[in-house]
């Protein structure tokens, strides 16, 4: 349980950057080349490679190196993981402020109408 919420942090960490979010977002629509996804960036090739070990760390992007390529891919696990737990406390809270709501339905229509 303890690595699965390390891992979790690892992929929050790793998508808190807008940079490794674009990065993502571009490989979310099907492998790329790093030269693909440093195309869009303002930053040095060596800038990029940070981004990539830190995303690769996390679980979220593996990549594969082709001759002289480097390609990388999203990894569906992680975001899946992180999706979970996102899913988990929105019903938690959706359960909470419907609770919220019956409770205030009981409590108006107590006021309106006393027994």
């Amino acid at each position: 349980m303890l690595q699965h919420h390390g891992s979790l942090d690892l992929a929050f960490q790793a998508l808190s950057d807008p940079t490794r979010r674009a990065m993502v977002e571009r490989l979310s629509r099907g492998p790329a080349s790093v030269s693909e996804l440093a195309a869009p960036f303002p930053m040095s090739m060596s800038a990029v490679a940070q981004h990539l070990k830190i995303l690769e760390a996390s679980g979220l992007v593996a990549s594969e190196k082709t001759g002289r390529v480097r390609t990388c891919r999203v990894d569906p696990r992680a975001l899946s993981a992180a999706e979970r737990w996102i899913n988990e406390r929105r019903l938690s809270v959706e359960r909470s402020l419907d609770r919220l709501g019956a409770f205030l339905d009981e409590t108006r229509d107590d006021q309106e109408f006393p027994k």
